[in-house]
């Protein structure tokens, strides 16, 4: 039987499983929402992974990061000096198969899983950044039909970070900064206000955002409110997760190995 062929970790991540929507079976888990921009929409969410779930993907990442890239105009993907960061992608075992369904039904039942990008897990080291950008597309070639579309949304998880961290939070300048106390936990209300937001590093948490805007009948347009920026890390390290849902079906070859 396959049960047995999972690694024990797995297997006790499974152990308190109750079956969820969409016929995965996932251990029960509960997060809060808090809207901190309904336009454009933006969702932070305390507790989107457990500390369970972020240790294992650090275990099942390591060693096998690279320099991150970007597409270029062209969409080809290049180096570039605006991002140094070190990523890699995910296949999705058990676990991380739990992390996509969340991602999923977070933005409701009609978002299919053939739509979803193989979750990107992103490293930084001291200094290391990326500077302002949107995860839309500009060129034509990343948004043909067998990449299914544009990107639609976003989330970046926040996956670990270390106690000593100063630095590296990830930047929204065109966003307003909060007005309430409460928000200073999460967004660094220290920042200046033409800084915009600048959500800090906290591990388990994670932003969601919009990247298109329109009614997806007229079409959708990228939405240039959501430009963001990965802030330098002037001390310790982090780990992020990227989560990217296109607009329509990935061709197969571009989705995650057991999506």
């Amino acid at each position: 039987m396959r049960s047995t062929t999972l690694p024990i970790s797995v297997l006790l991540y499974l152990v308190s499983a109750t079956t969820a929507s969409r016929n995965t079976t996932c251990p029960l888990h509960h997060y809060t929402t808090h809207i901190f921009s309904a336009d454009p929409l933006v969702i932070y969410i305390p507790n989107f992974i457990t500390p369970e779930e972020s240790a294992h993907l650090q275990s099942i990442s390591a060693g096998k990061f690279r320099s991150s890239q970007i597409a270029d105009n062209q969409g080809q993907q290049q180096l570039a000096n605006t991002r140094t960061s070190q990523s890699t992608s995910l296949e999705s075992d058990e676990i991380v198969k739990c992390i996509e369904q969340r991602a999923l039904d977070f933005q409701g039942f009609d978002t299919p899983r053939e739509s979803l990008e193989p979750l990107q897990l992103v490293k930084y080291g001291e200094s290391q950044e990326f500077h302002s950008h949107t995860d839309w597309f500009t060129s034509d070639a990343q948004t043909t039909e067998e990449y299914g579309g544009n990107r639609l949304s976003s989330f970046f998880v926040y996956v670990s970070a270390s106690e000593d961290i100063i630095g590296g939070g990830t930047q929204f300048p065109l966003l307003d900064a909060p007005k309430s106390e409460q928000w200073c936990k999460w967004v660094n209300c220290d920042a200046d206000m033409e800084d915009g937001a600048v959500f800090r590093p906290l591990p388990g948490n994670a932003v969601f955002w919009r990247d298109l805007k329109g009614d997806g009948k007229k079409g959708y347009v990228g939405d240039g409110r959501v430009i963001h920026a990965g802030l330098p890390v002037q001390r310790g390290k982090k780990l992020g997760m990227n989560i990217w849902t296109r607009e329509r079906h990935l061709d197969a070859k571009y989705r995650s190995s057991a999506a």
